[in-house]
């Protein structure tokens, strides 16, 4: 069978970047079941709750759902089962290090498939606080606003 190219997005954490302080982001392995590999190029996902832990030596993601494949019946495997990340030992160790910190946690930002092998987009991030949020509410107010009046202005010429 040949190898599929390119990227190709199928699950996205849009809430992440309203919650949190994006510092870091590294690409994983996913490894996953056949059946949940079927439902997911389907883009049938959610990381909305979603986080990573480092345990044993160990990546894995947490609360991430993959609905059942329809056509699966006793091959399907349970929709929030933790499924494991696939890094180097050094970014295991690096992410650990960072775990361990007090008000660093690791979630993922989306899933997609590159060159046919499923991956995730794990991000190192802080939680942002209420005036944060109003910050970038504020600003994205503002540059829509000069948005709005630059397209106005060059439909008058």
């Amino acid at each position: 069978m040949a190898k599929r190219k390119g990227v190709k997005s199928v699950v996205e954490n849009r809430k992440a970047r309203h919650e949190y302080h994006i510092k870091d982001t590294y690409e994983a392995g996913l490894v996953l079941a056949g059946t949940e590999v079927k439902s997911l190029r389907m883009g049938k996902g959610n990381l909305q709750d979603a986080y990573v832990q480092i345990k044993n030596g160990e990546a894995w993601i947490f609360h991430f759902h993959i609905s059942p494949y329809e056509q699966g019946n006793r091959f399907n495997q349970d929709p929030m089962r933790l499924k494991k990340l696939l890094l180097h030992r050094r970014e295991i160790d690096k992410l650990l290090g960072v775990q361990k910190e007090s008000g660093f946690t690791l979630i993922p930002l989306r899933v997609y498939f590159k060159d046919g092998l499923a991956k995730v987009e794990v991000a190192v991030a802080i939680g942002k606080k209420l005036y944060d949020k109003r910050n970038d509410m504020a600003e994205k107010d503002v540059k829509r606003h000069l948005e709005r009046v630059m397209k106005d202005r060059n439909q008058a010429w």
